[in-house]
């Protein structure tokens, strides 16, 4: 009874607004217009929406302004138009309605409707965010911390967000919290980056989510709880958020949230891959290749190696001239696979490097060339990559591609062999036969000043 009661009252007002903004009146045609849009007590209609809303924004009603140039950029109830989205954002903005503001913001943010300006993007934002509008005061506060339309200042982003947060404003929290986690314009607080995280995840901000697993995952301001954790990444996959679906599985895989369960874990991270989660796809390719997990299937490795480089990843590069290499999931092709090898040592891959180095020095795949061996080899081995370093000694101490050097040759086999190469060992101590006191402790000397040049260098 009460209900429909309700539902007479409600079209009693829809009566009087339909009459009243017939006669002309502004903000009957606006809340009328409102029904329609929303549905409610009437029909859904956008094109009687866009009707009664134009007839109001004609009329100077800046709620009415806002609202239409909403409707034109969504294109419902009219064509799409972001010109005349801008437009009429514009007239309801000089009249100092707050979300067209916003709205307006954002058309220059994005360069949709204008042209592209991030100072008129700011300027908006601001009018908006002095007139309390927390999702204007996050907006802003992202201008500075980032430096878009005005100089970067962690300070006053946090002011802003601050007062977003306060309100509230789910992303403004968020942005507090890794601020303190990173110590962005106040001195780093894991326990104050979990307080803000706590407060967007309970209102379901998916990032703030995963930012809480991953805490209670590593035990970051809280001990350990991988149950907790799962709990947490779960919430945040599901809302499709491909980082927690990547570490939810990693998760998963380990058998640290709980039992051991392998299809789950690669269902999320197959989910995270499908949204070209570089990390999730270059995990399922290396599964897939060694048959852990999972039933071995080159060519589906090959295929998620092959997404992950098309996203310009080394390692899914450097795993790709492996596969080409060696005939796995594709034929053996040395030439393919020092192409891969190539796009992954120009980006520092040291493993690509010094294999790159094997593939000159051997003239496997493309022309042997001693001097590009020697170059790619030194490329690793600058990278601190034992095998690289060895190679590098055994060219020097040859004479390849190099002006042959005994005392630098035992110095960087010297270096292979503390890094753990076993090869590097029993040639160091070949070549120490041949060697004079002084010119081993010559090497020595080298070797430690490489190493105090790596400490310094942060490498």
């Amino acid at each position: 009874m009460q209900r429909q009661k309700v539902s007479r009252d409600s079209y009693r007002s829809y009566v009087w607004f339909r009459q009243a903004a017939e006669r002309g009146d502004a903000y009957a045609q606006f809340n009328l217009g409102l029904m329609y849009r929303n549905g409610d007590p009437i029909e859904q209609d956008d094109a009687a929406a866009f009707h009664w809303l134009h007839k109001a924004s004609l009329q100077g009603l800046a709620f009415a302004q806002n609202h239409l140039g909403a409707l034109y950029y969504q294109g419902r109830g009219v064509a799409r138009d972001e010109r005349e989205a801008a437009v009429w954002f514009k007239r309801a903005a000089a009249q100092g309605d707050s979300s067209a503001q916003q709205n307006l913001g954002q058309l220059y943010r994005r360069g949709r409707g204008v042209e592209q300006n991030d100072v008129a993007a700011m300027s908006w934002y601001y009018r908006a965010a002095e007139q309390g509008v927390a999702s204007a005061q996050t907006l802003l506060g992202e201008c500075f911390l980032m430096g878009r339309g005005v100089g970067a200042s962690f300070p006053i982003a946090m002011a802003w967000f601050r007062k977003a947060a306060v309100l509230g404003d789910a992303r403004a929290q968020l942005h507090l919290g890794q601020m303190y986690q990173y110590g962005q314009g106040v001195a780093a607080s894991q326990t104050q980056a979990l307080c803000w995280f706590r407060q967007a995840a309970a209102q379901g901000n998916a990032v703030a989510q995963r930012e809480l697993g991953m805490a209670y995952s590593a035990g970051a301001g809280v001990r350990p709880e991988p149950l907790r954790a799962v709990s947490w990444l779960q919430r945040a996959a599901r809302q499709g958020d491909a980082p927690a679906q990547y570490h939810l599985g990693q998760l998963l895989l380990s058998g640290k949230g709980g039992e051991q369960d392998s299809r789950v874990a690669l269902a999320w991270l197959r989910r995270a891959a499908e949204q070209n989660h570089i990390k999730a796809q270059i995990r399922l390719g290396t599964l897939y290749a060694d048959g852990c997990h999972v039933e071995q299937d080159e060519a589906l490795a090959l295929d998620w190696f092959r997404r992950a480089a098309g996203q310009g990843a080394p390692i899914a590069q450097y795993h790709l001239g492996l596969m080409h290499a060696g005939g796995r999931g594709v034929g053996r092709d040395e030439a393919a696979a020092a192409g891969w090898y190539r796009l992954a040592a120009e980006q520092g891959d040291a493993d690509a490097q010094n294999n790159l180095g094997v593939l000159y020095a051997e003239g496997r795949g493309l022309g042997r060339d001693d001097a590009m061996a020697v170059y790619w080899y030194r490329q690793a081995a600058e990278r601190k990559h034992p095998l690289g370093q060895y190679n590098l000694g055994c060219m020097i101490e040859s004479g390849r591609g190099i002006t042959r050097d005994s005392v630098l040759a035992y110095m960087w086999l010297l270096l292979a062999a503390e890094g753990g190469d076993d090869q590097a060992s029993a040639r160091k101590s070949s070549l120490a036969r041949t060697l004079s006191g002084e010119q081993i402790g010559k090497a020595l000397d080298l070797a430690r000043q490489w190493q105090q040049a790596k400490r310094h260098a942060g490498v």
